[in-house]
């Protein structure tokens, strides 16, 4: 049978006066600047690694020889997966040489709001000297109120909290809320306002958004994901199912993956937020410890990866694509804005043909209608490519996770949309190992198991009002 329409889902990310203001916004930038291109991913070469190509760094800088030489034979002794891995590793080293691989470090996988925000809530309440805070929306509902007091908590005690909030993706927040906070001591930075009245950079580019969420604490802890501060997750994706009405289930958790990092690593994260606040001009900061001794905390090895639209490449496009090209046996993605250019197009397709499983988890229900119609008028070409599709139900996904090979991963706040790679400032980490990368792989078992395959049969009789929403979405998708 058809497919039918997704029913359209109340605001939470990127529709009502957020999503409308970001669509004028490119609407009026588009015929005033020329069309950003996506860099091509290096090639790396075939065949087993004859030396450690990768130099680590500990809680301490880079590693001697000694201690690299360790790391290495630690990892070939995990069995079959070694020399996949090695080579995933070569190829980090060859795409991303700006951020180092890091080893010792703790992860933990947070599903969903309320894991995630108990976990967050916990970490600001043992701040000690910082917190600091940077998300794309910042509501002023119940769960940014729980947010604004702690906080204020934490300042009133002496700990010194700053703060980043995009401008668009806030939009719907009163500037009381943000004034409050300010009042109290804390350093809240509006990124890229709209208002080019506030800007404080030399150059006006309202569609650039700051989409990253991150959250360090005392310099020890971070958070980073696809979780906003927002009402939609405060109950999770597998809460007892509503009873309401389709039009009164804006209140269903929505499916998301936060991840908490504890270790060496912390430290890029914190130097992307501070990057991130000098960029934008913000107020000087109270000195504090903001990059502490780090102990290790365990055994994964993390970068931290960052993309910004002002520069020219997009690292976190580089090393997605890179490991889809040199894929072996596996990859799985779960995204929540799923627009592929044709370069990423072309790379699936050809994972796919030279006998990789290809599988992707996408949203069944949207609040972007555009979004979701451009990216299904690419599921024809991906599915005869062989490359399988599922439409996640009982939930809106939001999700943006990686796994190639059961050795490479990754988490953040990228979408796979032209908006996320060439448009907004966005913030991943890319983990090697395959401990972690079991744990995203069962994720995605759970997440399949509560989707719907799309048949490419089934798919190519849909009806033809969902191919006239797919053809008109499509002349916006590297707007959208």
């Amino acid at each position: 049978m058809p497919h039918p329409s997704p029913s359209p889902i109340p605001r939470r990310s990127r529709g009502g006066i957020a999503g409308l203001t970001r669509i004028l916004i490119a609407c009026c930038a588009a015929p005033l600047c020329a069309c950003a291109t996506l860099p091509e991913a290096p090639r790396l070469a075939a065949g087993p690694v004859a030396s450690p190509p990768v130099n680590f760094e500990s809680a301490r800088g880079p590693v001697s020889a000694r201690r690299n030489a360790a790391i290495f034979a630690e990892l070939k002794r995990d069995g079959g997966d070694s020399a996949i891995l090695l080579r995933h590793l070569a190829l980090e080293e060859a795409v991303n040489r700006d951020s180092p691989l890091v080893v010792g470090n703790r992860l933990t996988l947070l599903q969903d709001g309320p894991a995630t925000y108990r976990a967050m809530f916990a970490a600001i309440r043992s701040a000690r000297d910082h917190v600091n805070l940077q998300t794309y929306i910042f509501e002023a509902g119940q769960t940014g109120e729980t947010f604004a007091r702690l906080l204020l908590e934490k300042q009133a005690a002496g700990v010194q909290v700053n703060i980043i909030y995009d401008s668009v993706g806030s939009i719907d927040t009163p500037p009381a809320f943000f004034q409050r906070l300010r009042d109290a001591g804390m350093r809240v930075l509006e990124f890229n306002p709209v208002n080019p009245a506030k800007l404080k950079k030399k150059k006006w580019r309202l569609n650039n958004r700051d989409h990253r969420k991150l959250l360090v604490v005392d310099g020890k802890t971070a958070f980073l994901g696809g979780i906003n501060i927002s009402e939609t997750y405060s109950s999770g994706s597998l809460s007892r199912p509503s009873k309401k009405k389709a039009k009164d289930r804006e209140s269903e958790g929505w499916r998301d993956t936060h991840l908490q990092v504890d270790g060496p690593a912390v430290a890029e994260f914190q130097k992307l937020f501070l990057d991130t606040w000098a960029r934008q001009k913000g107020p000087p900061l109270p000195a504090r410890a903001y990059f502490p001794k780090l102990a290790r905390q365990g055994n994964e090895i993390v970068r931290a990866i960052a993309s910004e639209a002002d520069e020219g490449d997009s690292p976190i496009y580089l090393t997605l694509l890179s490991a889809i090209e040199h894929a072996e046996r596996s990859i799985r993605l779960t995204n929540a804005y799923f627009v592929p250019d044709p370069q990423l197009r072309r790379a699936l397709a050809a994972a796919s043909r030279r006998g990789v499983d290809v599988q992707i988890i996408l949203p069944s229900r949207t609040d972007s209608w555009a979004v979701f119609h451009a990216g299904r008028s690419h599921y024809d070409e991906l599915l005869d490519a062989g490359v399988k599709i599922y439409e996640r139900h009982g939930t809106v996904l939001h999700a943006k996770t990686a796994s190639v090979d059961g050795v490479w991963s990754t988490i953040g706040s990228t979408n796979l949309d032209w908006r996320s790679f060439l448009h907004n400032d966005e913030l991943n980490a890319v983990v090697l190992g395959t401990d972690f990368a079991r744990q995203l792989d069962a994720m995605f078992v759970r997440d399949r198991a509560a989707s719907e395959k799309i048949d490419l049969e089934k798919w190519r009789r849909r009806a033809l009002h969902i191919r006239m929403q797919e053809w008109i979405a499509r002349r916006f998708e590297y707007w959208l």
